[in-house]
């Protein structure tokens, strides 16, 4: 309903942000590493999630798409609500996250608080399953994925696989991936080609 919000920051505590449009302050509930890169008093632009409860109606902000969109990722994920997303994200960036799935580190998932193993080999399962079944009934993902690990050399494999768990196709990135150097490390390589497509 709510692609995002713009204005001035006006109050934050340890997990929200309000920004006041309009003469409307919106409470977003948010990550450290969003709220790390705002400034109170100044404007900001908070990408959108709004959660229907019967209880409640909660929304939550992000300071880039790819963070919301790593948020609805771990949140589709059974049994991770979105407190657990926020948590994930205030201890790792969507980076970090990609590139725990991509190599089965539960170890690193569970360094969020409140998230233990059994949650965190969840959302590894889970995630991992979903890229695979992707891969093999998306035949454009399937072809340009294999042809992009053949040609590429160093971290550019390893870089599409994680950023499919973001939800990318290896021809959404591949063109991107091509003009790096693929010796970069991991982290790096997905986080430059999040910031040239404009996700970050």
């Amino acid at each position: 309903m709510l692609y995002s919000v713009r204005g001035k920051l006006i109050h934050t505590t340890a997990s929200c942000a309000v920004v006041e449009c309009g003469g409307v302050g919106f409470n977003c509930q948010t990550t450290l590493n969003t709220l790390r890169t705002l400034k109170l008093g100044s404007e900001v632009t908070l990408f959108t999630y709004m959660n229907v409860r019967e209880d409640a109606i909660e929304l939550f902000g992000f300071a880039t798409k790819t963070e919301l969109d790593t948020f609805k990722t771990l949140i589709s994920v059974s049994g991770v609500g979105p407190k657990a997303g926020l948590s994930v994200l205030s201890e790792l960036s969507p980076e970090q996250v990609a590139m725990a799935i991509a190599t089965d580190d539960v170890k690193t998932i569970t360094r969020a608080q409140g998230i233990g193993k059994k949650i965190a080999q969840r959302i590894v399962l889970e995630l991992k399953d979903k890229l695979s079944k992707a891969s093999k009934t998306d035949d454009g993902f399937a072809n340009v994925g294999a042809g992009a690990a053949s040609a590429a050399g160093g971290n550019i494999p390893k870089a599409i696989e994680a950023l499919g768990v973001l939800g990318y196709t290896p021809s959404d990135v591949s063109p991107v991936l091509a003009t790096l150097d693929g010796s970069l490390p991991v982290e790096q390589l997905i986080a430059q080609t999040l910031k040239q497509m404009g996700r970050q």
